[in-house]
């Protein structure tokens, strides 16, 4: 089939779910009391910006966030409460959930940026591709940096492949700041060559790795922050996870992201969202099911009835390999090493999410409450990777993303240049010690480890 032929498909899944009865489902997701007291009232009410009280803080319109006290989440959440994109605007017709949600997957893009495109061969001769954002430049543009070099930002879309209309939107904006926005495509998606029979699995974070090492290549001084978006989440937080502080990211943030896959495919979708995800996946690798059907039951695999389906038999059910539900999800679940996480991420998630579900049941708040790396802006509306506002305005979370990262970038400037001011000035006292005074001074173990282990960082205090 032709891309038009997904488009249209899912057009006509909106359709039909405009068209059916939501009002039990969206009373169900709209405002979980557990979440959201009055939020907003609270905020004028409050002490001063920097403080924290329960690990959940209300924002401007009506949004809170949620984390674990430290001095990095003082300094976000200085700067969130400043953000003009959290302002309450003038309700549009945009507002509901599943609006919110239609028009960014299912509008056409229209005139996107201008990409150059790069094919990189990975070590099993399979193929990745980088879009990088060239154009159009616009005039002012600003430098986030402070030395000079723009930052890269890592753009992964969903699992299914679509590049969005906030996507590109991001990229655009982002291009504006000072970024040098590159989008990362997956084996097959987007027009990418499946050279070999294997497709990347939900979360497995292997082909992300040598990608993120070619940029580094390529940029060795710029800062890589990464944003992904819905489903695509799965693949940046295991890459986080498994990499660790080797990551190579200063920051990072995920849109809607999917944090608890394994149930969110067991329990399925709302129909119109499962048929339409389901049928874009089908038509995406029904070009490939001459090269798939030594790997995989390729009749059986376009007859599934269910996302859970379609992957299970995709990438559980092979003909070399199989390997159980239970083993799939131990090596792909995002959260399996989210421990080892050594990298600041935000999660904006919105309450009436349709395709995520209830956040008291899909959000898992104990980790934003107790590992000081993870933040969660959770607002009242936005629906599923949405957060529109009226035209020509950008999405709002596009905003509060580059916000969040200038924030962070001046916030480890500002450590680094700390720690460089405490080491000149120990190194001035220490330069007019007597050798006798200092041979009879005990150094205690713990200073020393402090000074030769420059990786801890204080901003976890």
């Amino acid at each position: 089939m032709q891309p038009w032929s997904a488009a249209l498909a899912l057009f006509l899944a909106a359709l039909a779910l405009l068209l059916l009865p939501w009002r039990r489902a969206v009373g169900a997701r709209t405002l979980p009391g557990a979440l959201f007291q009055d939020d907003h009232k609270e905020v004028k009410s409050r002490g001063p910006a920097d403080k924290f009280s329960d690990g959940r803080e209300p924002l401007p319109g009506g949004c809170s966030l949620i984390c674990k006290p430290s001095a990095l989440a003082q300094c976000l959440l200085r700067t969130l409460r400043r953000s003009a994109a959290l302002e309450p605007g003038p309700r549009s017709w945009l507002s509901g959930p599943h609006l919110q949600t239609l028009c960014h997957f299912v509008l056409p893009v229209g005139p996107g940026p201008e990409l150059a495109r790069e094919y990189l061969q990975l070590a099993d001769d399979g193929l990745v591709a980088l879009d990088w954002v060239i154009g159009p430049c616009p005039r002012g543009r600003r430098i986030t940096n402070t030395g000079g070099l723009p930052a890269v930002l890592l753009v992964i879309p969903n699992a299914w492949g679509r590049l969005t209309r906030n996507v590109l939107g991001l990229c655009l904006l982002a291009l504006e700041r000072g970024y040098y926005p590159v989008i990362f495509h997956r084996r097959g998606h987007h027009g990418c060559p499946l050279v070999s029979p294997r497709l990347q699995p939900f979360g497995d974070p292997s082909d992300l790795k040598e990608a993120v090492t070619y940029i580094r290549f390529r940029h060795p001084a710029a800062p890589l922050f990464a944003v992904s978006e819905g489903s695509g989440s799965a693949l940046l937080l295991s890459y986080l996870g498994e990499c660790g502080s080797s990551s190579y990211v200063t920051g990072a943030a995920c849109i809607s992201p999917v944090l608890r896959c394994r149930e969110w495919f067991e329990a399925g979708l709302p129909w119109p969202y499962e048929r339409g995800f389901l049928l874009h996946q089908k038509i995406a690798l029904s070009r490939y099911a001459t090269a798939l059907e030594d790997t995989v039951d390729t009749s059986k695999l376009f007859r599934s009835r269910s996302l859970r389906e379609f992957e299970e038999t995709l990438f559980c059910h092979t003909k070399s390999f199989p390997i159980s539900w239970d083993t799939y999800w131990d090596r792909n679940d995002p959260l399996r090493d989210v421990d080892e996480a050594a990298v600041p991420v935000l999660c904006i998630c919105s309450a009436d999410d349709p395709v995520c579900g209830p956040p008291d049941h899909t959000l898992p708040t104990e980790l934003f409450h107790s590992n000081p790396y993870f933040f969660l802006l959770l607002s009242r509306h936005g629906g599923h990777c949405g957060f529109l506002r009226q035209e020509p305005l950008p999405a709002w979370s596009h905003d509060v993303i580059l916000e969040s990262f200038r924030a962070l970038t001046e916030f480890f400037r500002m450590e680094e240049k700390m720690k460089g001011l405490n080491r000149r000035r120990t190194s001035f006292l220490g330069g007019r010690r007597r050798w006798g005074a200092l041979q009879k001074r005990e150094i205690s173990p713990s200073y020393n480890l402090e000074e030769i282990f420059s990786w801890k960082r204080s901003y976890t205090r």
